[in-house]
């Protein structure tokens, strides 16, 4: 019993002289290649059996025959495990080469597409966060160019809508001067409704700047639905009667909700606008408010004759408008980017979808006490 513990202590010393020169080594090539690393485990791991066998000899427990014996077996394995840790490096390295190719596409702006060679389970696991980061990546840079487009449509069309009025007061400031108007009076009121246009088109950039910022102010207070589906009906009816088109209440629900007063009157009073000056002559616009699963539900709905399809998805854009919506009193295509972004910051949400002979716009908001 004496001689075998003799033995295993004489072993283990050797064995972990090897492991402790296999160590530092590892440490000192930590920044090579993996080949370098797996051979280095595999020559200590021989080295480790060869050295506590020639401790264990030069302790007299072997005969000169025992080992030499010992000595050709540790050898051939030494061959044995390098070969096959250096083969196993070369297909690890391989496969770590194609991942890193694959992850260069990241720098060039493209995809990511996955090696289609076999690899170990780590390197699988991160062949699919890069696979996931790709995507998220490629969203970004489809928001980014969407939101680029916007802003260069936006400067185009705030550039041409600002253009045509200025024109318009320069020439009736110059007739008012030199004193060749024929009806000063009629100017001066043309004048006035050019500048509040142009007001409320500043007043508009200024709002969208805000909601951008994150610098949007909610004074909330509970209020029902009614009453605010009520004023934003009794401040478009004015403009309402001057197109010919009735504005009704289809369904309004006294469903209570925490909002600001003031801005979702803003939000309803764009969506009033937008409908009535699409909404030909004798037609309807319907208001509604009512409860749902997902909250309460304001609802305005046109007769335009419907949306494209394809121009759904852009409709709270930034700075978009209709092919047809040019001309005054079309605006600069902020009012539905604004409507969306106080929508948001009321932690609701706003859509569109077509219906029969027009489209519906829909803002749905918490329920108070939700």
């Amino acid at each position: 019993m004496r001689d075998t513990l003799l033995i295993a202590l004489y072993a283990f010393v050797g064995a972990a002289a090897a492991g402790l020169l296999g160590a530092v080594l590892l440490r000192a090539l930590r920044r090579r290649s993996l080949v370098v690393s797996l051979a280095v485990v595999a020559c200590v791991a021989v080295t480790a059996m060869l050295a506590g066998t020639l401790a264990v000899a030069w302790a007299m427990f072997l005969s000169p025959h025992d080992l030499s014996v010992v000595t050709t077996v540790v050898a051939m394995a030494a061959v044995v495990s390098l070969a096959t840790a250096l083969l196993l490096g070369r297909w690890v390295v391989a496969r770590s080469k194609a991942l890193t190719l694959a992850a260069r596409s990241f720098g060039d702006g493209g995809d990511f597409a996955a090696p289609g060679v076999p690899a170990t389970a780590e390197l699988a696991a991160l062949t699919r966060e890069l696979e996931s980061t790709s995507a998220r990546l490629a969203e970004s840079r489809e928001r980014e160019r969407a939101l680029e487009t916007s802003r260069r449509e936006l400067v185009a069309w705030i550039s041409h809508d600002l253009r045509t009025p200025l024109a318009g007061l320069r020439a009736m400031s110059e007739a008012l001067e030199d004193g060749v108007a024929a009806d000063p009076d009629r100017y001066l009121r043309q004048i006035r409704t050019e500048v509040e246009r142009l007001n409320g088109m500043v007043g508009d950039l200024f709002e969208l700047s805000r909601i951008h910022a994150g610098a949007l102010a909610l004074t909330p207070a509970r209020m029902s639905a009614y009453d605010l589906v009520g004023d934003a009906i009794a401040g478009a009816d004015p403009l309402a009667r001057e197109h010919g088109v009735r504005l009704v209440g289809d369904r309004i629900d006294a469903v209570p909700v925490e909002v600001d007063g003031k801005e979702m009157n803003r939000v309803l009073g764009n969506l009033l606008i937008n409908a009535i000056r699409r909404t030909p002559a004798d037609g309807t616009v319907a208001v509604a408010a009512r409860r749902s699963a997902d909250g309460v539900v304001l609802s305005v709905t046109d007769g335009c004759g419907g949306i494209p399809e394809e121009d759904l998805p852009r409709v709270f854009d930034t700075g978009w408008r209709g092919t047809h919506a040019r001309t005054p009193p079309a605006g600069a295509g902020l009012g539905l980017a604004i409507v969306r972004g106080i929508v948001e910051a009321h932690q609701g949400r706003a859509a569109v979808r077509n219906v029969t002979g027009g489209c519906c716009f829909e803002v749905v908001l918490p329920e108070a006490g939700a």
